[in-house]
């Protein structure tokens, strides 16, 4: 049994834990705010830039001329795969379930006879998959929006990285894999097709008259029933690029925010936990104090009576 020493201490160190933990939480709810504001606000640029890129290639007749970014390489045998984490962990789940995602493409992947490079945005991502999967890392880039905000020009990095490999042929498939921030409760790990240019899906939910609910996926982008000038490949060969690197923006965007979120959760989760130990401990330290007074007091009196 411990002694009331080693109550007392242990009761002192998570008592000190807790103060941290809720220190935490609340640093990460005050740049949860600014975050969840440039994410927010992130959002309806990069959907409107997906549909209206949607919307140019239905006019475009695929062909030898057409933008590489649109047609690809004209064969899938090496796949990017472009991670997203945090530079910190204590943030719970957040950075595991998007590298326990990963882990499904790759072996998915190379299931499939496919070969697998990857791109780290992040230190945690970076170091849980180099042990395994060391070889097949490009680069990582760390220190993005250390300095309390995440700027175009950090994404902009990003972006002409994978340009230059592209064009150089060292992959053929571009996927981003990210935490998609939902709300502070929820990120969702998500994966979205970069290279080639993928159009960007919808889901609806109907309901038959058998009362089940049925999903409906249809493209984004309506028909238009006017012209482009210049051509759509011309237009489309200025604004893939661009395209490409608002919507690693809008990744990185989410992912700080989402992270956040998580880091004040799992703090708040802490602090809780750390509370309901003190109250334990404490009930523990009374009960092993008041067997120890019984018991001196049962030592004075046996004294007593036989003196």
């Amino acid at each position: 049994m411990p002694s009331l020493k080693e109550y007392r201490d242990r009761i002192v160190s998570v008592k000190s834990t807790r103060k941290i933990t809720s220190a935490m939480k609340m640093v990460a709810a005050s740049k949860l705010k600014k975050a969840q504001g440039q994410a927010e606000a992130s959002q309806p640029y990069a959907t409107a830039m997906a549909a209206m890129m949607a919307r140019v290639a239905e006019g475009v007749v695929v062909g030898p001329s057409s933008p590489k970014l649109l047609i690809g390489t004209g064969k899938s045998d090496v796949h990017l795969l472009l991670l997203v984490t945090s530079d910190r962990g204590l943030c719970g789940g957040f950075n595991g379930n998007v590298v326990r995602r990963v882990r499904l493409e790759i072996k998915r992947l190379h299931n499939e006879g496919k070969t697998v490079k990857l791109l780290c945005v992040g230190r945690k991502g970076r170091d849980v998959l180099k042990r395994e999967l060391g070889n097949s890392l490009l680069k990582s880039f760390t220190g993005i929006g250390q300095k309390g905000k995440i700027a175009f020009a950090d994404a902009d990095q990003v972006t002409q990285f994978v340009l230059e490999q592209f064009e150089s042929g060292e992959f053929d498939v571009c996927t981003l894999l990210y935490n998609e921030f939902k709300s502070v409760l929820s990120q969702v790990p998500s994966a979205q097709q970069l290279i080639p240019f993928s159009m960007p899906v919808t889901v609806t939910v109907s309901t038959s008259e058998d009362g089940h609910e049925k999903e409906k996926k249809k493209e984004e982008g309506v028909k238009c029933p006017y012209g482009f000038e210049p051509e759509e490949d011309e237009i489309l060969g200025q604004l893939l690029p661009k395209n490409l690197g608002v919507q690693i923006f809008r990744a990185l965007l989410d992912s700080a925010a989402g992270e956040q979120a998580a880091r004040m959760t799992a703090m708040d989760n802490a602090t809780r936990n750390a509370g309901d130990l003190i109250n334990n401990l404490t009930l523990q330290y009374n009960r092993a104090r008041q067997a120890y007074i019984t018991k001196e007091l049962i030592e004075i009196i046996s004294g007593a009576e036989a003196v």
